[in-house]
């Protein structure tokens, strides 16, 4: 595998040291002057050339919480809708990140779409979506989505695999394909109003572009976090 002086093994090792691991992001610039009156505006056209760019899921965002004792946490889960009011995901209500929200609205969001050298990141307050949207949402999902939100009780310990496949196929046997699956009662959206959206841009020797929207207070714009009057942009350095 390797001689004396360990040549492969050595070059392998290298080849996996973080410390010399380093692209230069050559990647067209942000400018001020090319932005969208508000940040959801610009989120959509970011969106829209992730997708055209064909990312793999350019709708994965992490999602980060603080529990009640202050440690954080964070977790990847699937941005399903956005509007002038903010980010829309769907989650167990019971889980760990439903339960640091239940404590705790204020949360972090990021959108990691490094082929294209871009960061989005978004700071803001979640609230529950209403029923009638989770469940209107709900209905578009696979029926083995459906079932699969009854049968696991998320983030909850389980003493293994086997028991989660045997709670999927209790409520499949009672749900077949073709029978209307409910919503289940701890489960649903959530709504990420922003207060903060930055747009993060790679560009060469480090020196990336940063520009981020500011909501303005109550009063000074739209209360809903739109793309109305109601944002300041301010450049941060890389």
């Amino acid at each position: 595998m390797t001689d004396r002086e360990g040549g492969p093994a050595r070059a392998a090792s290298a080849s996996l040291n973080p410390a010399a691991m380093r692209k230069q992001y050559r990647r067209e610039g942000l400018d001020e002057r090319a932005l969208a009156a508000g940040p959801m505006e610009q989120f959509a056209r970011w969106f829209a050339e992730a997708a055209r760019d064909g990312l793999y899921e350019p709708n994965a965002m992490i999602v980060s919480t603080v529990a009640a004792d202050g440690a954080p946490d964070s977790r990847t889960v699937l941005l399903k809708q956005y509007d002038r009011r903010g980010f829309v995901f769907y989650t167990n209500y019971s889980s760990r990140k439903g339960a640091d929200l239940d404590g705790d609205p204020r949360v972090a969001l990021l959108f990691p779409w490094h082929p294209l050298a871009r960061q989005v990141r978004v700071t803001g307050t979640a609230a529950k979506v209403p029923p009638e949207e989770t469940a209107a949402y709900f209905r578009t999902r696979p029926h083995g989505s459906q079932i699969g939100a009854w049968a696991s009780d998320q983030s909850a310990v389980v003493p293994g695999r086997d028991t989660l496949d045997r709670a999927y196929a209790d409520v499949a046997a009672r749900r077949p394909e073709g029978v209307e699956v409910p919503v289940p009662p701890h489960w649903g959206g959530y709504r990420v109003t922003p207060h903060t959206v930055e747009f993060w841009q790679g560009r060469e020797n480090r020196l990336h572009d940063r520009l981020r929207y500011v909501r303005l207070g109550d009063g000074d714009g739209d209360a809903t976090g739109g793309d109305t009057p109601g944002w300041r942009v301010e450049r941060l350095a890389p």
